[in-house]
């Protein structure tokens, strides 16, 4: 790519940890709370990146009112009843981290889970030290995957967008990225499809935690 990133921002699920067992599980168990069926749960596997609100208002169909029921049961499942550690970190990860800490980067998740969810993971997979900041969607300041963006910049005083990457495995991190004004790097081993990511215009694709390492300079 022949560009250095200083400032690099992690998506959390299927980027830095393969969350996709509780998170599944937790719409499995939402659905049928709600008097729903899973039928296929390959068909979950959607709903791992895209922020709840979307999943169940615009995929789901849910009203608004139901949707808000549904955010609550999930993060009943997700946080009480251990979602959470229905996860583990991708191979290569925790060395990356280190890496690009022990160069002088400066690290961030952008994530558009609750900041409880992704603070309880991060603890439990002893991640949390390597990152400046942790930002997650709220339903006030931060709606969107563009604002947490945004908010991280801001907050760290980014003032050359060019030194700064989001790195995600779903296309709403790309386009996020895009929002923004900055670059993007697709990871192929997390949700997210080559065609995917592709479509959605990210600036480079990346297989592996080295392959990151490789293009972030």
């Amino acid at each position: 790519m022949g560009r250095s990133y200083s400032y690099i921002l992690f998506d959390l699920d299927g980027t830095l940890t393969d969350s996709g067992p509780g998170i599944m599980n937790g719409f499995s168990y939402v659905i049928r709370k709600m008097g729903g069926d899973v039928e296929d749960r390959g068909s979950l596997r959607r709903f791992i990146g895209p922020p709840l609100k979307d999943s169940f208002g615009r995929i789901l169909g849910y009203s608004p009112t139901e949707t808000e029921e549904a955010i609550r049961l999930y993060r009943e499942y997700y946080d009480k009843m251990g979602g959470a550690f229905e996860n583990s970190v991708y191979p290569g990860i925790e060395g990356l981290l280190r890496e690009l800490k022990d160069d002088g980067k400066h690290l961030f998740v952008a994530t558009s889970k609750s900041a409880r969810a992704a603070n309880t993971v991060l603890e439990h997979f002893n991640l949390k030290s390597f990152f400046d900041l942790i930002v997650a969607a709220d339903d006030q300041e931060r709606q969107t995957k563009a604002d947490v963006i945004r908010f991280i910049l801001e907050r760290s005083g980014v003032s050359e967008k060019s030194g700064a990457v989001m790195v995600g495995d779903r296309e709403n991190d790309i386009l996020a990225a895009k929002e923004a004004g900055i670059d993007s790097i697709g990871v192929l081993y997390g949700y997210g499809s080559y065609e995917e990511l592709t479509a959605a215009g990210a600036t480079c694709m990346a297989e592996s935690a080295e392959e990151i390492r490789h293009l972030v300079g």
